[in-house]
């Protein structure tokens, strides 16, 4: 039998907590362990119940999940954060990432697609819905295309200086373990970094895990947009 994925709900609202339930438990692997109506509860069901993985809304009345998901990943050994939200804005997008969500998916996605991202992220693998996809490159593109202003100039700098800043976290890494981040920023698989390096996945895992240890990072997504922001993606 495969390992069962323990789960955390976090969402204010009771019906929506009520369907994710239901829907999860069609996956005999996927066990909810727990719900919480606020992120503000969400350290100490953490502690009580230790889940392998948070379902987290963004909206909530006194802690939002972006600010209970960078708290919880400041934990030592964390569990992983997948958001789940309405909401599309390349904002929401960008600043869930930074503060450590493995995976941005929509309310609407079909349930079989929810279950998958849940598999896949307590698994390791980021998941972006295609919608957030859009979001970070629009965010990023808009960003590099401003007409040049005096103001934009200054913005241009900052962005400058923040790619230098990514160039330079690479190279603190050794050969391998910057091809490896590469991959990880062209979105591949362990399995297909496995293949295209020539390594085993074991080793593959290894070198991700120094990675994100050499360069203070949470998971594979923030690997990938320091991959991005160096230009290298």
């Amino acid at each position: 039998m495969d390992q069962v994925t323990r789960v955390l709900l976090v969402d204010d609202d009771p019906l929506v907590r009520s369907g994710l339930r239901l829907m999860l438990s069609g996956a005999p692997e996927i066990e909810v362990v727990a719900e919480a109506a606020d992120g503000a509860d969400v350290q100490q069901l953490v502690d009580e119940h230790h889940p392998d993985l948070v379902l987290m809304d963004i909206r909530m009345p006194r802690m939002d999940g972006l600010a209970a998901t960078a708290a919880l990943r400041r934990r030592p050994h964390p569990p992983e954060v997948l958001i789940l939200t309405t909401f599309t804005t390349d904002g929401y997008v960008l600043e869930a990432l930074r503060a450590g969500a493995a995976g941005y998916v929509l309310k609407h996605t079909p349930p079989a697609q929810i279950i998958a991202a849940v598999r896949n992220v307590a698994a390791g693998e980021p998941v972006l819905s295609p919608t957030a996809v859009k979001q970070l490159i629009n965010a990023v593109t808009s960003a590099k295309d401003h007409a040049v202003t005096s103001a934009e100039n200054k913005a241009a700098t900052s962005q400058h200086d923040d790619q230098a800043e990514a160039a330079r976290l690479l190279g603190l890494l050794g050969k391998r373990e910057r091809e490896v981040a590469l991959a990880v920023g062209l979105g591949k698989t362990n399995a297909e970094i496995s293949t295209s390096l020539y390594m085993s996945v074991p080793t593959v895992k290894a070198h991700v895990s120094h990675i994100l240890t050499k360069l203070d990072l949470n998971n594979r997504v923030q690997i990938a947009l320091v991959v991005y922001r160096a230009g290298l993606a």
